[in-house]
């Protein structure tokens, strides 16, 4: 009798998971019900992905092997960053069991409604229902549905998991070391092989915060060693994910040396410089405006995204009224209605006036370091994201904080304040719904925050114009090609009316919400109520707002997604070349944010946030330029370009330089400066500079012309090239393949052989008379070194993770935690 006692009160127990579980699916697949028919969502970045990945996916499928390097993109680049599978990572196999075997983007909503879910119930020992309402809060956030319409499907996966190793933080820090150390490895592993650096430094960052918060802490309350003590083991946490994970890490950091998130060598544009990306290239495009920080709770308060009008609009009706052709298209695809200060955006970080309004509530309701923590870490989120509107933090953290200036558009550390604004917020509901404060002290901190977020929208929704005028730099653009002023006005109306129905609609939704709160406080409506009215008032406040930017209309049947990679008449005239290595310039994309063109091609450009650095440089100055000597040394064999109606056209280029060639005479030049400066004197079939840290390559080397001598490459794969040479007397051999030193090897007739970095981007060899077998094999140590770590760590964490839970078990002794402060 006690045996069935306790089977059903551990079945009750988990009864609320199971529903929570059943819940977020079904949430997920009604907001994404074409997935259910089939559809798939037409992402640009997954565009993007299938092009550049495309040669790296045959060759897997084909050999088996990783090829771990593709040529198929600007020129050659490693295989790290695009696709590569990292077998003895084991925890591959638990995202694949944790998120059910769903395919994205369904994956990555169920994956945040859960994950949080975890944060709420199990690290601050939530009510189950209260955590379900809250994780629907923090998944509905527009911000997630805007990447997934996009296809940053690696960011939305890395996302998932960052409230899950705040989790793990939480539980160790309330009294469960082991389980919390435990926890915080698992996750954090699941989260670095997502394979989004930014997102787990930016995790990594608000782990930081919460540091520095309870150090403050323990040091107040004299329990420093339980404090450090804790923080060990977390560090062991850590250490184990990174194991877990270890080759990719190893080989994305030795990469990265040499990518455009390293360090240049060139001496130009110093005040530009960091040890990573140009300052500009971080800040430029997207720092949020300060007041743009508002769509946190007012989504179209700058005008949503960077998108046009409807049919109701004055602009469409101006451009009616004055005849325009293709009024309707102009009025909706023109990027008009969004003014705000960034470059491009495709909508807001709508957080959600309710959640908003809450997270106010809260900093004067709850008490405690975890509120402090929250608060600091929105804070500093906001304030980087202004980027180059608040230079004084954005200077200090690029030229100071570590690691800080590898990444770009700033505005993504908003992903902070995107979990830490609903955890504050519903650790306030929850501290509301326990009792456990004085009905004054919930009264005052329910006015104050009314006062602030309602008013604030409520200003806008009355005197939307008091501040702006509503212009943007498109603005200046249309009038520069001759649009009358009265169009103008009409786009400054929309943009006003866009801002005003919004601050109104988040007022209306600030109200319902302190109302509701005032009810429970006054003792008016039980508790079961208020989560269930939360929990709707959320699903109205977020659910239209995504609906915007993510809807039906961006889903299609798959086969009208790979039509895009169906060959048209230039592709096909190129492809009937059986030579299986050369080189592809379109200019019918923007050819160096494109990789569309490297699915049936090896492309000159490409589309990659992490290009190597020289060949960035080699674009910047010169293939932009339209330095043709450059372009042919590329062994650019043919150039796509428009031809009538616009229509794709194959050129061939007879001034390609081939796969490799014999130079007559080269030049020692002292330093990268001096190298991509001689590439606009030398003519690189017959000459070729040499930077002076290989000059002991081509010591005592004296080139002499064989009419008679020949290269020519043999055998191709992305890892794995063979050349004949024949020739009377030594040579110097230039290949049209990138340098990259960390993994390819040089061997003349089975021999490892030295070879050079020449012409700032291309191998040079010095190749003995007579005939020899060349062969360049890509074989990196870091890789398979790595993958040995790997296994270990994933081995080691998942005997850790079995020991504890049977340790759990027989002591009745599992994931009990105390309660927060």
């Amino acid at each position: 009798m006690k045996n069935i006692t306790i089977s059903k009160f551990q079945f009750q127990t988990l009864v609320p998971h199971f529903s929570a579980i059943v819940i977020f699916l079904i949430l997920t697949f009604a907001y994404l019900s074409p997935m259910l028919e089939k559809k798939q969502l037409r992402q640009h970045d997954n565009l993007q992905f299938k092009g550049m990945s495309k040669e790296i996916v045959d060759f897997r499928e084909q050999s088996g092997e990783e090829p771990l390097w593709t040529n198929s993109m600007f020129g050659g680049m490693p295989a790290y960053l695009i696709s590569v599978h990292y077998y003895s990572n084991l925890f591959k196999h638990v995202d694949r069991y944790i998120s059910l075997g769903l395919k994205a983007p369904a994956k990555y909503v169920f994956l945040s409604f859960l994950g949080f879910y975890f944060l709420l119930v199990f690290g601050f020992r939530m009510n189950p229902w209260l955590g379900i309402i809250g994780a629907i809060a923090f998944g509905f956030s527009s911000y997630f549905f805007i990447i997934s319409a996009a296809g940053h499907n690696t960011k939305a996966h890395a996302l998932a998991y960052m409230a899950p190793v705040l989790a793990g933080i939480v539980i160790a820090f309330n009294g469960r070391i082991l389980w919390g150390g435990i926890i915080t490895a698992i996750a954090l592993a699941l989260q670095i092989s997502a394979n989004h650096p930014q997102m787990t430094y930016y995790t990594m960052l608000t782990v930081l915060v919460f540091g520095l918060v309870f150090l403050i802490r323990a040091f107040k309350d004299k329990s420093l060693i339980l404090f450090f003590k804790t923080v060990g083991v977390l560090f062991l946490a850590v250490i184990l994910a990174v194991g877990v994970n270890f080759t990719s890490l190893w080989l994305v950091y030795k990469y990265g040396k040499v990518s455009i998130r390293g360090e240049s060598e060139l001496s130009s544009n110093q005040e530009n410089k960091t040890t990573g990306l140009d300052k500009d290239y971080i800040l430029n495009d997207y720092s949020y405006g300060i007041d743009e920080t508002l769509n946190l709770m007012i989504p179209n308060f700058k005008g949503g995204a960077s998108s046009g009008f409807d049919l109701k609009s004055e602009t469409y009706k101006e451009l009616r009224r004055n005849n325009v052709p293709n009024a309707k298209q102009i009025a909706e695809q023109s990027p008009l209605a969004y003014w705000g200060t960034q470059r491009l955006v495709s909508g807001p970080v709508y957080i959600g006036a309710v959640l908003v309004f809450l997270f106010f509530f809260g900093l004067f309701f709850v008490k405690g370091s975890y509120k402090w923590w929250l608060v600091s870490a929105t804070l500093l989120s906001i304030m980087l994201a202004w980027g180059k509107n608040f230079m004084f933090l954005s200077d200090f953290f690029i030229n100071y904080f570590p690691g800080y200036n590898k990444f770009r558009a700033v505005s993504m550390t908003l992903v902070i304040a995107e979990i830490t604004i609903p955890l504050l917020a519903m650790l306030a509901v929850k501290k509301l719904l326990e009792g456990n404060y004085k009905k004054e002290e919930g009264l005052q901190a329910l006015k104050y925050s009314f006062i602030i977020v309602g008013g604030i929208s409520l200003f806008f929704a009355l005197f939307p114009g008091l501040f702006y005028n509503f212009s943007a730099p498109i603005d200046e653009q249309l009038i520069a090609s001759g649009w009358p002023a009265q169009f103008i006005q009409a786009i400054h109306l929309d943009r006003k009316n866009l801002l005003q129905t919004d601050a109104f609609r988040s007022f209306l939704f600030i109200l319902f919400s302190s109302g509701l709160l005032l009810t429970f406080i006054k003792g008016w409506l039980k508790s079961n109520y208020v989560i269930l009215a939360l929990g709707l008032l959320f699903l109205v406040d977020l659910w239209p707002v995504d609906k915007r930017y993510l809807n039906n209309d961006n889903f299609e049947a798959p086969r009208m997604i790979n039509n895009t990679f169906l060959p048209n008449a230039a592709d096909q005239q190129i492809l009937l070349d059986k030579d299986p290595n050369y080189r592809v310039m379109n200019l019918t994309v923007s050819t160096f944010n494109d990789a569309t063109t490297s699915y049936l091609h090896k492309s000159v450009g490409g589309y990659h946030g992490a290009k190597m650095r020289r060949y960035q440089e080699l674009i910047s100055y010169h293939i932009s330029q339209n330095n043709m000597e450059v372009v042919n040394m590329l062994n650019t064999k043919y150039f796509i370009i428009a031809g009538q109606n616009n229509q794709p056209v194959a050129r061939y280029n007879p001034d390609a330089l081939g796969h490799a060639w014999f130079i007559e005479k080269f030049s020692i030049v002292e330093n990268a400066d001096s190298e991509i400066e001689a590439l606009n004197e030398i003519k690189p079939r017959y000459e070729a500079v040499i930077d002076k840290r290989f000059e002991e390559h081509v010591e005592g080397l004296n080139l002499q012309t064989d009419s008679l001598a020949s290269i020519e490459l043999k055998s191709y794969a992305p890892n794995y090239l063979v050349y004949e040479s024949h020739s009377s007397i030594e040579q110097l051999a230039v290949f049209s393949e990138i340098y990259y030193d960390q993994g390819w090897k040089a061997y003349i007739d089975g021999t490892e052989t030295p070879h050079s970095r020449v012409n700032y981007v291309l191998r040079g060899m010095r190749l003995p008379p007579g005939e020899h077998k060349i062969e360049f094999k890509f074989h990196p140590q870091a890789y398979y070194t790595g993958e040995k770590i790997s296994l270990a760590s994933s081995v080691l964490l998942l005997i850790m993770l079995i020991v504890l839970s049977i340790f759990s078990v027989k002591h009745n002794n599992g994931l009990k935690l105390h309660k927060e402060e």
